[in-house]
């Protein structure tokens, strides 16, 4: 499946935003998604997971209560919305696509570019 990142962009600290994911599939609701970030000069690192139905979430405790993941299966899209910005949630975030909902990089088969999130203080 392909997976293409948008929303990103710079915003102060308290601020928020709303990623999207575009899934080019025609069974995107046999796939479940999640959303992981890269800090610079970090490793990748887990923030939000969703099952395929919607009616399962998981969030990295760092971002729990701040960001919020969601699907809509009619339009093949996923998002994460993100408020209470902080700037330690600067960095590349990507979408990815699994057949199990998980919190490790090595669980999602597809990935997209990324998109660019940068909180100022």
């Amino acid at each position: 499946v392909q997976l293409v990142e948008s929303g990103g962009g710079l915003v102060q600290a308290g601020g928020s935003l709303r990623l999207s994911c575009a899934a080019s599939t025609q069974t995107f609701d046999s796939y479940d998604f999640g959303w992981f970030r890269q800090p610079p000069g970090k490793e990748r690192e887990f923030v939000a997971a969703i099952n395929w139905s919607g009616g399962s979430t998981y969030y990295a405790d760092s971002v729990k209560g701040r960001f919020t993941i969601s699907r809509d299966n009619r339009r093949y899209m996923v998002y994460l919305e993100m408020d209470r910005l902080k700037p330690e949630d600067t960095g590349v975030y990507y979408c990815a696509a699994s057949t199990g909902m998980g919190i490790t990089t090595r669980e999602y088969n597809s990935w997209g570019q990324g998109t660019q999130v940068t909180v100022s203080s």
